[in-house]
């Protein structure tokens, strides 16, 4: 039975789902550092939200982890690097609080257009303060959208509604798209120069830190408001403050902040300035839904490696997991094939697809090639962190997929190039059982064993005596026999099945064979 670690405090319906599921869950929420530490090696799976820190020295001590599961959207508190070298699949719920998240930016919008905090507090205070806030309408206004994924769609959805014109940077927003959200698709500075409102809605990278600066600000509407309900530190707190007491910026509201819980920040006190503390995912819908996705998730990876939402690994989804499970196998073999017979300086590896496995989800399958391919050098190499491991190696890989019709209904082919150039070919015999049909241009049928022994040779007489002479001779019984040639006369391989290893000895006398040119022992 797998074992799941929930660690934050997470809805009793994701314990449930667990339970239902057949993982086995341990919930100890509010650990310091070094109690996770000392316990997390006894985990395949752990669950977050955003209080449990995944450090390097937390992933180091877990030995068993295989999959951490952030209810929630951001990552900041996981070490995606540290964890994908390690072969740990990274997930989020990225979609669970997209419409909370969202109409918390239109309701900070809304209170930063009336001044609603501020009206109330002086209203309470028995002011009647009616002259003092005037305020604007959102009809007519136009929002620029920083980033326009999941939340931010949503966003526009919601302001088109309120009949703004909506604007928006993302690099990765298509006309199409843009057109379909009614988005007017256009580059940063122009947003910046025409938006009365802008919301952010991107994570928070190298390329986005500080992506409203002084120089940003400098560049917007005089009377512009600013809501941030995505990330700390896409906006420059000191350079917002500036703006505001210069009325640059007529208002800014604010849910995230660089340096949490923000009990302190330069930007506190100023009347143009609202604040709330992180709530962007904080209602009952939401918490049951993360909770809810996290769960089955974490789940689906475990019990039958369907991947959702990954930050570190192609996603698999639960339909497609059993369609891909028998050529995961495949693939497995054929880069743990070619990679027992390359000897040294591997520099490229090519995956071809063909066929009906080019119709499917091919990126995990590259995975396994190179998962299989490299495991002889690594015994911690899987299919999460080998294409990490393939690029600190400087190997290049590539995968392509043909139209083309061929001999088979499927096939994959793997090329490397090492010592020599290698490929071989396998495909699937009924849908289900793997079966490698060439290597090195040589047609062959084989299915391959738990040990096998690979032989390339002169095609002459009295070989397959020979071959087996010195096999019976060191007591080592053939359980299936597989022969290939160019021509008669020409090269030719065998590939034998073996009840057990081969020793290197008798692998020795197997290469001193007359006319064997290589006798490589393969285990699978």
């Amino acid at each position: 039975m797998v074992k799941v670690l929930i660690s934050d405090e997470l809805s009793p319906a994701a314990v449930d789902i667990f339970k239902s599921r057949g993982v086995e869950v341990d919930i100890k929420t509010g650990l310091k550092p070094d109690e996770l530490i000392a316990i997390i090696g006894d985990y395949d799976g752990l669950a977050i939200r955003s209080a449990t820190k995944v450090t390097a020295k937390v992933l180091e001590a877990a030995r068993k982890l295989k999959v951490v599961g952030r209810a929630g959207i951001g990552v900041d508190n996981v070490d995606i690097p540290a964890a994908t070298g390690r072969g740990v699949c990274v997930m989020n719920t990225p979609f669970g609080n997209s419409i909370t998240t969202a109409e918390h930016a239109i309701a900070m919008m809304m209170a930063l257009a009336r001044e609603i905090p501020l009206a109330d507090r002086s209203t309470q205070a028995g002011k009647w303060e009616k002259n003092r806030f005037m305020g604007v309408e959102l009809y007519g206004k136009t929002l620029g959208l920083i980033g326009c994924g999941n939340i931010g769609s949503i966003v526009a959805d919601r302001a088109v509604g309120l009949k703004m014109r909506v604007i928006g940077y993302d690099p990765f927003l298509t006309p199409e798209r843009a057109t379909s959200l009614g988005i007017e698709k256009v580059e940063l500075d122009e947003l910046l120069a025409r938006a009365d409102f802008i919301s952010l809605h991107t994570p928070l990278t190298d390329q986005t830190r500080n992506i409203l600066d002084a120089k940003a600000l400098a560049k917007c509407k005089t009377g512009v408001r600013i809501v941030n309900c995505a990330r700390g530190g896409l906006v420059n707190e000191d350079d917002l403050k500036a703006a505001l007491d210069s009325g640059k910026v007529a208002g800014a509201a604010f849910d995230v902040f660089v340096t949490e819980p923000a009990k302190e920040n330069v930007l506190f006190g100023n009347e143009r300035f609202i604040a709330t503390p992180h709530l962007g995912a904080s209602t009952n819908e939401a918490q049951e839904n993360v909770a809810l996705q996290v769960a089955e998730q974490i789940s689906d990876y475990l019990l039958s490696g369907a991947v959702t939402n990954a930050l570190n690994m192609p996603s698999v989804s639960a339909e497609d997991a059993p369609k891909l499970r028998p050529y995961m196998k495949l693939a497995e073999q054929l880069g743990s094939f070619v990679g027992q017979l390359a000897e040294a300086n591997l520099t490229k590896v090519m995956i071809e697809y063909e066929g009906h496995v080019a119709t499917l989800n091919t990126r995990p399958l590259t995975a396994i090639v190179l998962e299989g391919l490299l495991r002889r050098q690594l015994d911690s190499v899987n299919m999460v962190n080998a294409p990490l491991v393939a690029k600190e190696r400087n190997i290049e890989v590539s995968e392509v997929k043909h139209d083309r019709e061929g001999d088979y209904q499927t096939l994959m082919k793997v090329t490397i190039h090492a010592d020599k150039v290698r490929h071989l070919s396998g495909t699937l015999f009924a849908n289900k059982n793997p079966r490698v049909v060439e290597i090195k241009g040589i047609d062959i049928d084989a299915e391959l064993g738990p040990n096998m022994l690979y032989v390339t040779n002169e095609d002459k007489p009295g070989f397959i005596g020979r071959l087996g002479t010195v096999l019976g001779d060191a007591g080592i019984n053939i359980a299936t026999f597989h022969l290939g040639r160019a021509s008669a006369g020409d090269d030719a391989i065998c590939l034998v099945e073996v009840d057990g290893p081969i020793p290197a000895e008798v692998a020795a006398r197997v290469k001193a064979i007359p006319g064997v040119r290589q006798a490589t022992p393969l285990k699978f």
